[in-house]
């Protein structure tokens, strides 16, 4: 502001009047206000993770965060790696430093998070879990992908030769199951003979682990592997079969591997959540919906150089059926099991 008032000084010799001079400075205090009005504008956000960026599923939430602070929506930052001992304090810090959004995942701190939102009544939270949303600023989103997962779940049924499918997840949680069972579903709905083989590695990041559970099915006979953990698909290639990808699209790490993959896009319940706190109208709602393909939150990647040209026109008619209303995902939460 300083150097804008001395601009205006500095050209009165030139001749300005007193009543420009005036509404000179009106014009550089309305700019001001601008400015400050922009700043007003964007939002602080935090994220907390457990686990890296680079892991499938946090990364889908760090991708739609640095994509809205690009547009100067929000101001951004975030910690990784932490541990749920530390979870609680790592919240109370982001909420007493001035953070107006609090975004993260509290699968395993549902009580303890839900304590700090309660403390912090002027700070809204966006967090991943498996409940709903509670007091006047807890509100939850979660992946749900079902549907584009039903569609991979066609693709699949179709590729299988030996009917037998193997399915390797991370804990047996309903955000996991549903898209496991969804998957199942569309498999069956074009190949009633498939069967399944289902493992739960108790871990969100193992890629040995699952590698190790992969293989184990692939010697049992299946012969599409659903990837909804990395370290499936290093295996499928390593023994020469088909798979499916799960959140993210990883068919350029495994050419000529990755039939098709569900993908999850955050962008649609990150920034109406920004909107939200923006508009000073930020509630404790389930922000689950905006997952769906409809709000532009799931879609599905196909290799068409891998899946049969027919085999491809039926998925997409699937999927625009899914999108015009006319088809429901079955949602199941229930933990699937191995076909006996």
């Amino acid at each position: 502001m300083k150097g804008a008032e001395m601009t205006v000084r500095n050209s009165i010799g030139l001749g300005v009047t007193r009543r420009g001079f005036a509404a000179a400075i009106a014009a550089v205090a309305m700019l001001g206000a601008g400015v400050v009005s922009a700043a007003a504008e964007t939002v602080k956000v935090a994220a907390i993770y457990t686990l890296p960026v680079e892991q499938q599923w946090i990364s889908r939430i760090h991708k739609a965060l640095n994509a809205a602070q690009a547009r100067g929506d929000i101001e951004y930052t975030f910690s990784e790696n932490v541990a749920n001992t530390d979870y609680e304090r790592v919240m109370r810090e982001y909420a007493e430093a001035g953070h107006q959004l609090i975004v993260g995942e509290v699968f395993g701190l549902e009580r303890a998070a839900r304590k700090v939102a309660q403390d912090y009544p002027e700070t809204s939270f966006l967090m991943g879990s498996s409940f709903g949303p509670s007091g006047d600023n807890f509100a939850v989103f979660d992946n749900w992908i079902h549907e584009p997962s039903y569609l991979t779940g066609m693709i699949a049924g179709n590729a299988t030769e030996s009917n037998l499918i193997g399915m390797v997840g991370g804990y047996a949680i309903p955000e996991v199951n549903r898209l496991m069972h969804a998957f199942m579903d569309g498999a069956r709905a074009v190949n009633p003979d498939v069967k399944f083989l289902v493992n739960f590695i108790d871990s969100w990041y193992d890629p040995p682990k699952a590698k190790e559970s992969a293989f184990a099915m692939m010697d049992a006979g299946a012969d599409i592997m659903y990837a909804e953990r990395f370290g499936v698909a290093d295996a499928a290639v390593e023994r020469g079969v088909k798979a499916i990808g799960n959140v993210i699209d990883t068919s350029g790490d495994y050419p000529s591997t990755i039939l098709a993959s569900a993908i999850w896009h955050m962008e649609p319940t990150i920034d109406r959540a920004v909107a939200a706190v923006k508009g000073g109208d930020f509630e404790p709602a389930d922000y689950g919906q905006f997952s769906f393909m409809g709000y532009g939150g799931g879609s599905i990647v196909i290799d068409e150089t891998l899946v049969p040209a027919a085999v491809v026109e039926k998925v997409k008619a699937q999927e625009q059926e899914i999108l015009d209303g006319l088809f429901r995902v079955n949602v199941n939460d229930a933990r699937p099991v191995s076909d006996g």
